[in-house]
C-alpha cells in the first residue's frame, strides 16, 4: 500500500501541472496604470512582510528555545517588562504603517480612475492637448456594448484601442450593477444603471487580452466576457474603417432588442450609432414616451414645472408596455419631458426623437 505522503504527492502533481499554465496577468500587465497598481501591490506586500516574517521566525524560535526539555534556557517567571523590547515591538510596525499610509495617500490620488492620465509610461508624459479615445461602455445582460462617439461606430463583446493613446471610458449599465475589468489595462470599475463611472487608462503593448465582468449579475454572468485588442495606430484605423464599411445601424429600437437578456453573444459591429443613444441609456429614457432622469432632476431643482407641465402629458406605447409586462395594467398618464421656450409642448422630446 502506498504511504499517505506518496499519495498526497500524487494528488498534488496534477494541480501543479494545471497551475503551471496560469498567466499571472496582474503581475505582468501591458498597460501603464495596471503596471503602477502592480508595483503598489508588490511594495505593500514587501513592507508588510518586514513585520510578518520576523514575527513568524521569532515565534518559532521562542517555542523551540523555551521548550520544556531545554534546561539551558533562562527561566524567569517574574519578568514582565523590557523598554528596549517595547521600543522594537512598537516602533517597527509604526514606521511600516507610516510608510504604507504615505504610499496609499499618494497612489490613491495618482491612480484615481477619474483623473486624466499624466503619462503614457514611466518614460513618456502625455503630450499637452492630446485628446483621449472616448469609449462609452454599457453593461448589458449578459454582454458588453462599446460605443465610439468619435468614430460613430459601436461593437458588442469586442473592444479595440490603439497603443500609447490615452483612453477615457464612460461606464454605465442597462439594468443591474456590474463591473468592468480588463486586468492587463487597469483596475475594475463598477457599472451601475442611471449612473456614470469613469476610467482613464492606456495600453502600451499590442496583443489580445481578456476583459470580463467582476461582479455577479445573474445566470449569464460566467459568459460575460470580451476580447480587448491593443493595436498599432495603423491597424486601429484600418479596423475602424472596416467596421464603418461593414454596415449595420444601432438606433434606439435596435438597442432595446439588444438589451434583452442573452448569453455568450458573438461579436457584433455597427457602422452607425444614434449619437444620443448613450445619453439616453444613462438617463433611462431609451423607450418612447419616457422622461430622462436629467429632466426629472432639473424639474426637482426648479421646484416643479407648474402650469407648463400640463402640455407634456404622455403615456407608454403598447410595445413598451408589453415589454415591461404591464400591458394588462391600467394606462396611466405622466409628464413626458421638459418644456422649453423653443419647445413649449415638449412633444418631440417626449416621443423619443
Amino acid at each position: 500500500m502506498p504511504s499517505f505522503k506518496n499519495l498526497r504527492g500524487l494528488l498534488l502533481f496534477p494541480a501543479a501541472i494545471l497551475l503551471a499554465g496560469c498567466n499571472a496577468v496582474l503581475l505582468n500587465p501591458s498597460g501603464d496604470v495596471a503596471l503602477q497598481q502592480r508595483d503598489l501591490i508588490i511594495v505593500s506586500t514587501v513592507l508588510m512582510l518586514l513585520i510578518i516574517v520576523p514575527v513568524i521566525a521569532l515565534t518559532l524560535w521562542f517555542a523551540w528555545h523555551y521548550r520544556k526539555s531545554n534546561t539551558a534556557a533562562t527561566y524567569d517567571p517574574e519578568w514582565h517588562h523590557s523598554t528596549q523590547l517595547e521600543l522594537v515591538i512598537w516602533a517597527a510596525p509604526l514606521l511600516i504603517i507610516i510608510a504604507l499610509g504615505a504610499i496609499t495617500w499618494i497612489s490613491t490620488h495618482t491612480l484615481d480612475p477619474y483623473r486624466p492620465l499624466q503619462r503614457i509610461d514611466a518614460n513618456r508624459d502625455v503630450i499637452p492637448g492630446t485628446a483621449p479615445l472616448v469609449v462609452e461602455v454599457v453593461a448589458l445582460d449578459w454582454k458588453w456594448l462599446f460605443i465610439y462617439p468619435e468614430l460613430g461606430i459601436a461593437t458588442v463583446n469586442e473592444l479595440v484601442a490603439p497603443i500609447d493613446r490615452p483612453i477615457a471610458f464612460k461606464i454605465t449599465a442597462s439594468s443591474v450593477m456590474n463591473s468592468f475589468f480588463i486586468p492587463t489595462l487597469a483596475g475594475q470599475i463598477y457599472a451601475m444603471p442611471g449612473m456614470e463611472t469613469k476610467l482613464h487608462a492606456v495600453i502600451n503593448k499590442t496583443g489580445e487580452y481578456e476583459g470580463f465582468s467582476a461582479n455577479y449579475s445573474g445566470a449569464g454572468f460566467s459568459g460575460m466576457r470580451f476580447k480587448f485588442h491593443g493595436m498599432s495606430i495603423e491597424k486601429f484605423d484600418a479596423w475602424a474603417k472596416a467596421t464603418k464599411a461593414g454596415g449595420g445601424e444601432l438606433n434606439r429600437d435596435g438597442y432595446i432588442q439588444l438589451s434583452q437578456p442573452s448569453e455568450r453573444d458573438p461579436v457584433r459591429r455597427y457602422a452607425t450609432v444614434d449619437p444620443d443613444l448613450y445619453d439616453a441609456i444613462l438617463n433611462r429614457c431609451v423607450e418612447q414616451n419616457s422622461m430622462c432622469m436629467k429632466d426629472m432632476m432639473a424639474i426637482d431643482t426648479n421646484g416643479g414645472q407648474g402650469k407648463v407641465g400640463a402640455y407634456n402629458i404622455a403615456s407608454m406605447d403598447t410595445a413598451t408596455r408589453k415589454r415591461l409586462g404591464i400591458d394588462n395594467a391600467p394606462v396611466r398618464n405622466y409628464v413626458g419631458a421638459m418644456c422649453t421656450v423653443s419647445n413649449p409642448t415638449g412633444a418631440a422630446i417626449a416621443s423619443g426623437v
